[in-house]
């Protein structure tokens, strides 16, 4: 289904935060109609408001897709709207953290085609990457058209089983935290050595994000990439030293870390 088709058959989207809005810049950017989107949101922005899309309207009786994008403290009260557009034909995609395949199938119906999908903040500049998964009644078109749609944001990554969206949510979804942490940490540290505070600033960002696009554009493994930059005896591999001690170093707390993310995406699958 191309662009076009979508905006014929109808296009809804539960929510327009930041990463609603952020998938809507893109789709419409490829070229979607903006008189085929309806978007359902309490608070719309301006920027919303100046797209051309429909509002807050009555909506199409059966769209193509419908993509749920509202916090989940918010779903509670977005599952009864979508209950009235359940009608066994029109794909639900949802990018709402910790709300399982199975709590929309009881409000939808057993027989909806259903994709849950895990972004993370990225996609707000269109440097995201989205993991995917459906459910039976998602069939391989309907797959392809929900990677097709998030991919406007990022790359698009398929799951071979629900239970791994928690392990995502760890590593991906709550990912760029950590790397904005490890900039704001590194910033304090070039500080503590002597820099002005916006000099280490600059420096940490332009490090974390050039060393991010090296490892994304280079053949070699991040492994490789490391023992390229380290020479022996040298200031890399004292700080190296460090940060790969077993008990205190990175590979021990970063695997804390995820494991506590991953945990808690659990949890609140079963709240």
């Amino acid at each position: 289904m191309d662009m076009t088709e979508l905006g014929r058959r109808g296009l809804v989207l539960l929510g327009c935060g930041k990463m609603g809005s952020a998938m809507l810049s893109g789709w419409l950017a490829r070229g979607l109609s903006p008189q085929g989107v309806w978007v359902i949101d309490p608070n719309p922005s301006d920027w919303l408001r100046e797209t051309g899309v429909q509002i807050n309207t009555a909506l199409p009786d059966a769209p193509a897709i419908v993509i749920v994008a509202v916090k989940p403290q918010m779903m509670g009260d977005a599952l009864p709207v979508l209950a009235a557009m359940g009608n066994g034909e029109t794909l639900f995609v949802s990018v709402a953290a910790g709300t399982p395949l199975a709590r929309f199938a009881h409000v939808l119906g057993a027989q909806t085609p259903l994709i849950r999908a895990m972004p993370n903040t990225p996609a707000a500049v269109g440097r995201g990457i989205t993991a995917i998964i459906g459910n039976e009644h998602a069939g391989a078109a309907q797959m392809d058209l929900a990677e097709a749609l998030l991919s406007a944001v990022g790359q698009v990554v398929r799951l071979e089983r629900e239970s791994q969206m928690d392990a995502v949510t760890g590593l991906s979804g709550s990912g760029p935290a950590y790397v904005f942490h490890l900039i704001e940490t590194m910033a304090a540290a070039g500080e503590a050595q002597g820099l002005a505070p916006d000099l280490a600033l600059q420096l940490a960002r332009a490090t974390v994000a050039g060393a991010g696009a090296l490892a994304e554009a280079a053949d070699e493994t991040p492994t490789q990439l490391r023992i390229n930059v380290t020479s022996p005896n040298g200031t890399t591999q004292a700080a190296l030293e460090v940060l790969m001690e077993p008990e205190t170093g990175f590979p021990a707390l970063l695997a804390r870390a995820v494991k506590a993310a991953t945990e808690r995406s659990k949890e609140l699958s079963r709240d």
